[in-house]
């Protein structure tokens, strides 16, 4: 389980990143946005990768505005906490939508550690015009191991094309929250599924890099 988990953050952290440079892509088919911005991404991570890294709020700030825009997370959110979705009171699905939203920038962020330079390549696309929901099929190459898939999951909304879920290697990032998330709910409530998401977030915050004098 554990090094499924690490290879969902990594992968996951290192293919959202392909949303991260086309803020305006109301009309652009969801194909288009991710291999159109693949190369911009590369370019980006290659020149950038030391100074992000460096300064970890600079670097969740570059994620919040580029990244997430392109992610329907009260969709993912609701997906993620299933049944017990309708159970939770307006107050407390908020607090989940932040609370997975913000789980998922720290998830992000520390994947980015470990780019080094993998081929992204994209299967044949098809989807019919009036079309609502695509699946966007990948491959991240990289050298002396398996080439492993990556689908996501995209809705057509009134602000373009948003994922609301990424498979990797055939398993759904939402499900693998989703069994989490109900063991949770089941041994502590809703209320306690909060308190864990904010206290591993509160343990993941940002921190200013150190200052020479």
């Amino acid at each position: 389980m554990m090094i499924l988990r690490k290879k969902m953050n990594y992968i996951v952290g290192l293919l959202l990143l392909a949303f991260s440079v086309l803020t305006y892509a109301d009309n652009v088919p969801p194909d288009v946005l991710v291999k159109n911005t693949t190369v911009d991404v590369t370019t980006i991570l290659k020149r950038d990768k030391a100074v992000l890294l460096n300064d970890s709020q600079k670097l969740y700030a570059l994620i919040d505005a580029k990244v997430l825009p392109h992610f329907d997370f009260n969709q993912m959110t609701m997906l993620a906490v299933g049944r017990y979705w309708r159970q939770a009171t307006p107050v407390q699905q908020q607090s989940l939508i932040k609370e997975f939203r913000t789980l998922l920038v720290r998830t992000y962020a520390n994947a980015l550690a470990e780019f080094n330079n993998q081929v992204i390549e994209f299967k044949p696309f098809n989807m019919a015009a009036n079309a609502t929901d695509a699946t966007v099929q990948t491959q991240v190459k990289q050298p002396g191991a398996q080439p492993i898939p990556i689908d996501y999951s995209m809705e057509k909304t009134d602000a373009g094309w948003k994922v609301y879920d990424v498979s990797i290697d055939g398993v759904s990032l939402v499900t693998n929250y989703r069994s989490s998330f109900a063991t949770e709910i089941r041994n502590s409530g809703i209320d306690g599924l909060i308190h864990t998401l904010a206290g591993r977030n509160q343990q993941n915050a940002p921190t200013k890099p150190a200052t020479t004098k």
